[in-house]
């Protein structure tokens, strides 16, 4: 212990003289000036190992053998909420374009197409506008058809109306619009075909028939097959006036259910005839409805209103445009209707108006007879309400003057279609308006 005491003390000693001699020899600076600051080297720090090599070579992979080896090892995994094809995505959905008369239209666009309907007297081809506006958004396929009579105009209003009112950008789904699928009729004035035919008893048509078999054929593998549901617009024929209603074979049951998207738009039961655009849609498994809107030959500025919003409806329960309209009532299904006759020659003078709810036996009209200054009265058969009827106007016996529909339920429609007592409503001896039919209606042959 007394050893290490006398070394400490001379270890003191040697080491003031080694500081002295270093203060001694450090150079001298100005009073007041900032004492030195010595910075000292980083140690060096080795570089990290290079990964190993992929290949057994020692030099370094050129810029071509590094694309190949991003190539091989392909893009890197997308979480499911990234992958627009994952259940989980979380983005806004792709829309690829639609593709329609070998066009394609984008998302969110809305284009004018043309389909070539066939040639003129002159050799010329005849081409029909056809809208496509393709939504933002996925959805089903609707398809707005008007003008297959050429003198049903009310119909052109509505579809033409109704493109302009869209916005694609807010739209899910695409909207096929033909605002005139007859143009041969319609320049005319005509409900017909150059040829007298009739073209919605020609569907779905013939490419080797007759000119209204053509044109039918044409545009149901043009148009119609790309078509997820259809509206076909019409009016009453021969200075009938129809009220805007829809009308349908509810005996099936992916149209029943179609239909009841037109909102208070009273619905009719009609199983249509053969060779109708609606009838051979159906049948090619696309749910479709006529669409009935007034009177041939004019504008119905108030029966086009009414239309225009059904057809928002019809949208909104397609889950295609976002805004509900409001529906005023509930909506009427009728799956029964008769065609009062005239049954003495005169003038019709109504006393209903359409869509008048009325009982049986009250008086519709009279039949007057001017020569020999005679009145007979034209009485309902049934209760209902009047959905269509002929404006007052000079008669034969036999003419079609109201049509009285037979209001029912929906769950009455489903019942009697599953029981079998839905059946066909007579059509097959008169138009759907209550006229008759023409023979050569039915020759599909030249």
């Amino acid at each position: 212990m007394r050893r290490v005491e006398l070394i400490v003390p001379l270890l003191f000693l040697f080491a003031v003289p080694l500081k002295a001699q270093e203060e001694s020899d450090a150079p001298t600076r100005p009073l007041g000036s900032p004492p030195e600051v010595r910075v000292e080297p980083l140690p060096e720090v080795p570089a990290p190992a290079a990964p190993p090599s992929l290949e057994a070579t020692s030099t370094p992979p050129t810029d071509a053998q590094a694309m190949a080896r991003a190539l091989e090892a392909g893009p890197p995994a997308l979480l499911p909420e990234a992958n627009p094809a994952s259940a989980a995505f979380i983005g806004p959905p792709l829309v690829p374009p639609f593709e329609l008369l070998g066009q394609k239209v984008a998302a969110g666009e809305h284009r004018v197409l043309e389909w070539k309907a066939g040639q003129g007297f002159a050799g010329g081809d005849t081409l029909v506008p056809v809208h496509v506006v393709h939504g933002s958004r996925p959805g089903p396929v609707l398809c707005l058809t008007a003008a297959i009579h050429g003198d049903e105009i009310n119909g052109v209003e509505i579809v033409r109306r109704t493109v302009n009112r869209l916005d694609a950008d807010r739209l899910s789904g695409t909207v096929i619009a033909v605002p005139i699928v007859n143009l041969f009729g319609f320049t005319r004035g005509s409900r017909y075909l150059p040829d007298r035919r009739d073209l919605n008893r020609y569907f779905p048509g013939s490419p080797q028939g007759s000119v209204a078999a053509r044109l039918a054929y044409g545009f149901f593998q043009a148009i119609v097959l790309r078509c997820g549901a259809l509206v076909d617009f019409h009016t009453g024929s021969f200075d009938r006036d129809n009220l805007p209603q829809v009308r349908a074979d509810l005996r099936l049951p992916e149209v029943l259910r179609f239909v009841r998207g037109f909102g208070s738009l009273p619905v009719l039961h009609s199983a249509g005839a053969r060779g109708m655009l609606r009838v051979a849609a159906t049948q090619a498994g696309i749910p479709a409805a006529t669409f009935e809107v007034g009177a041939p030959g004019v504008i119905q500025i108030d029966q086009v209103e009414v239309a225009l919003a059904a057809i928002d409806a019809l949208m909104h329960h397609l889950a295609m445009i976002p805004d509900r309209p409001l529906d005023d009532e509930p909506q009427a299904i009728f799956y029964e209707s008769r065609w009062v006759r005239a049954h003495a020659g005169g003038v019709l003078v109504a006393d209903v108006s359409l869509g008048q709810r009325v009982e049986a036996g009250q008086r519709l009209g009279l039949i007057v007879d001017p020569l020999r200054n005679r009145e007979q009265p034209i009485l309902a058969p049934v209760a209902g309400r009047v959905i269509g009827m002929a404006r007052n106007q000079v008669m034969l016996p036999g003419f079609a003057a109201f049509h009285i529909g037979e209001a029912s339920s929906a769950e009455e429609v489903s019942s009697a279609a599953a029981s079998g007592r839905l059946e066909e409503d007579g059509e097959e001896e008169t138009e759907e308006d209550g006229s008759e039919r023409r023979d050569e209606d039915f020759d599909l042959d030249p």
